[in-house]
């Protein structure tokens, strides 16, 4: 009931097409519209150029309209972190995707059979015998469920730990009833793209000499990016936040501050001294997630402001260092956020603009679903 009231809320006041961004009450998210189609466009490109095909993350946006741009655009299918994300993507029409996490637990299995059933495409990982008898427990009655093998070349999360423990959970699978064995996913190490290689070079060898067969390499992500050429075992590249891009691309050389088609629009509601600015944003609009920055944000127009400290509404903003006007009580700030992905999950709509216009606002309709 409390979600449907807020909902309706958001729906009677909010922004509208046409509005202008300085009108709009904050803090808010607003999407530049020519960003967002210029990145879709640069990114699809690349992969266009090098032969792979690409499978968008969508839990960076959670939003089907904008997965439908990336596959207009060229992309192969989607991918997704959770079932519920994968269950409103389904919903919008969605035919192919991959869930990059390991699925354990009735539940779960309950909902994804239910998934497997509904769209012609579905793919899972795994990384354990565990979690693969678990599947194929669950499958050896149901419509077969496709099943990669998650390796760690060099990121440090998940995944099997060598080509051989590859090979053989990849054997392990094709084996099971209930269970097709799909290929091999992984997600690398920035910047190491001679070891992912080699890592999948000799997992697909070893699997070939068993007389199995690969059909899908799903290299990732974002951190990766633009080396996936050099992955040349891998048949497609999975990345997420090159559609809106963040404070983080910047750092790693993957895009330049205009290319940021988020932006965390937020208003200064108080200037106790003059080396302070308050905002009304804090951990709930920008996120507490550093991603190793040393504080939260870049505030747009003032490179010299130092967001230093969030609380739940306020964000604290360090101006001392600034040279020239400082931005004063009532005025509208723009910040790149740290990380896009996160911000997201924060807000029940993203507001497109143009120009300075509102183009649309879409519902973020896979927010909060992360089980």
């Amino acid at each position: 009931m409390a979600s449907s009231i807020a909902h309706d809320i958001a729906l009677e006041i909010g922004p509208k097409p046409g509005d202008t961004i300085d009108s709009l009450s904050t803090p808010r998210p607003i999407i530049d519209e020519d960003r967002l189609a210029a990145n879709i466009a640069r990114v699809q490109s690349y992969m266009d150029a090098h032969g792979l095909n690409f499978r968008p993350h969508i839990k960076t946006h959670k939003i089907p309209a904008l997965a439908h741009a990336q596959v207009a655009a060229g992309a192969k299918g989607i991918s997704c972190q959770k079932i519920t994300e994968a269950e409103v993507f389904a919903k919008a029409g969605f035919e192919d995707i991959l869930i990059t996490f390991n699925i354990l637990g009735a539940e779960k299995l309950t909902r994804l059979s239910a998934l497997n059933d509904r769209i012609a495409s579905l793919k899972v990982v795994a990384d354990s015998m565990v979690t693969v008898d678990g599947l194929s427990d669950w499958f050896a009655v149901r419509k077969p469920l496709t099943v990669l093998v998650e390796c760690d070349t060099g990121g440090a999360r998940c995944g099997v730990q060598s080509p051989a423990q590859a090979a053989a959970l990849g054997k392990h699978i094709a084996g099971k009833p209930g269970l097709v064995f799909g290929g091999l996913m992984n997600y690398p190490k920035p910047n190491d793209a001679a070891a992912t290689q080699a890592f999948l070079v000799e997992a697909v060898a070893l699997l070939k000499n068993d007389g199995i067969e690969c059909p899908i390499v799903s290299n990732g992500g974002t951190p990766s990016l633009f080396e996936a050429h050099l992955v040349t075992a891998a048949t497609e590249h999975r990345a997420g936040t090159y559609i809106y891009n963040d404070r983080s691309m910047v750092r790693a050389g993957h895009c330049r501050e205009e290319d940021c088609a988020m932006h965390i629009l937020a208003t200064v509601v108080s200037r106790p001294t003059e080396d302070r600015a308050v905002i009304d944003a804090g951990s709930k609009a920008l996120t507490s997630d550093l991603l190793g920055f040393a504080d939260y944000g870049q505030v747009v127009g003032y490179p010299e402001a130092v967001i230093k400290g969030l609380s739940e509404e306020h964000g604290v903003i360090d101006l001392s260092n600034c040279i020239g006007p400082r931005p004063e009580i009532g005025d509208k700030i723009r910040i790149i956020p740290n990380h896009t992905c996160v911000v997201s999950n924060l807000f029940d709509q993203m507001v497109f603009h143009r120009d300075g216009v509102v183009t649309r606002v879409e519902e973020v309709a896979a927010r909060g679903l992360v089980w």
